[in-house]
């Protein structure tokens, strides 16, 4: 099958690989129809996550068509049509009976690699590097799926794969970060990096109840994107001399209830702090850039929650936790507890109260993935989100 494979830093290729087979009984392989290039994908493009290895297969936003099923996964029959939570859950343990599902304790086989570097074991994640289990991804003509009686989702056969496909990560990630914030009638969220999961974030906080949200980025595009589909107010934080003095002013002098930090490791940022962050991360002596994340701290209001659906893998600096402690902030943050969201999401957009296919700007066949992955990187052409089509 072809597959697109990761080379090193920068560098993917779409290659010959064999194709994947059952080998555990839990097990299903699918005919991948759409997989999506996820904002988290370029800290493996940047290089930024170890244990990545050249040849292992990328992408855990994917969805396709039931091939082979292994013998004790009763809830699937071949020919079903499905799409995938980005996370490998087993079901059974201690962290899964309690619907933590991206805690799971069995899915990582290298999970001792895990708990050195960050305490405790975590579930696997598809193509994003040996840390997190080495399982090939789904930017592939076809994929294994362990534990695919807990981790895949029938889905009905007249909505198209655009309209589900993000089911696999970015809506239900968006969702859990908004519910994180504990939303009440009239809240004001805020939101840093309107990306996908920001785009997503966004509409979830409306659904939830909150009266305004305020949409925080660079691109003009996202920004617009932001407007038309949650109503949010844009701010383009370049135009601002102070961001945190700016949301003040625009929240009555109190701040947002609630401020979501959807960019992650890699934030970008100006003066003397940027420049800090990206020579402390280049000789790693940080594993992140912590921009946004500090000044979400910094401008949510007294009592309010910083959620945090950004990606981080390690140690940041000089995070202003004074100003947490004195505000009485509440953190709320990690991977998406996949199987929680994604059936009552998959109804909303049945039941036609979103559509999150609005995110998409780039359709491109898996052989044009190096390219897609350049322009998705760099932001050319406003790229936002880009869909892959693997098949012929």
């Amino acid at each position: 099958m072809r597959a697109l494979c990761w080379q090193g830093t920068g560098k993917v290729d779409v290659e010959t690989v064999p194709d994947p087979e059952i080998i555990d009984q839990r097990d299903a392989i699918l005919r991948v129809t759409s997989t999506a290039i996820c904002g988290s994908d370029l800290h493996l493009y940047d290089g930024y996550i170890p244990t990545m290895q050249k040849g292992d297969i990328l992408g855990h936003e994917f969805m396709g068509e039931v091939v082979e099923v292994g013998r004790e996964v009763k809830n699937l029959t071949q020919g079903d049509r499905v799409v995938s939570a980005f996370s490998i859950s087993c079901g059974n343990c201690f962290h899964c009976r309690r619907e933590l599902w991206a805690l799971c304790e069995n899915s990582n086989p290298n999970w001792r690699m895990l708990a050195t570097m960050f305490g405790f074991p975590g579930a696997a994640l598809f193509g994003y590097s040996h840390l997190y289990g080495g399982y090939a991804g789904g930017q592939a003509e076809y994929v294994r799926v362990p534990f695919a009686d807990i981790g895949l989702l029938p889905v009905p056969e007249d909505l198209d794969d655009e309209k589900v496909l993000f089911l696999s990560d970015v809506f239900p990630t968006g969702y859990m970060a908004a519910e994180n914030c504990g939303i009440q009638s009239g809240d004001i969220v805020a939101i840093w990096g309107m990306g996908p999961v920001g785009q997503m974030a966004a509409v979830s906080a409306l659904l939830l109840g909150a009266d305004r949200v305020i949409a925080i980025d660079r691109f003009p595009e996202r920004l617009r994107m932001a407007e038309e589909h949650s109503g949010a107010y844009a701010v383009n934080y370049e135009e601002t001399d102070d961001l945190v003095e700016f949301l003040k002013e625009l929240t009555g002098g109190r701040g947002p209830d609630s401020a979501i930090e959807a960019v992650g490791m890699e934030a970008h940022s100006t003066g003397p702090g940027g420049i800090y962050d990206r020579v402390k991360q280049t000789v790693r002596l940080e594993t992140g850039r912590p921009t946004a994340l500090r000044q979400a701290i910094q401008a949510c209001r007294p009592g309010g929650t910083v959620s945090i659906p950004g990606v981080f893998g390690g140690v940041i600096d000089k995070m202003p936790m004074g100003a947490a402690f004195a505000k009485g902030l509440t953190f709320k943050m990690g991977q998406t507890h996949m199987p929680r969201y994604m059936r009552p999401l998959l109804d909303r957009i049945v039941q036609g109260q979103l559509d999150p296919s609005f995110i998409i700007t780039h359709r491109l066949p898996l052989e044009q993935a190096p390219e897609a992955y350049k322009v998705f990187r760099e932001k050319d052409d406003e790229c936002i989100k880009v869909v892959l089509n693997p098949g012929p």
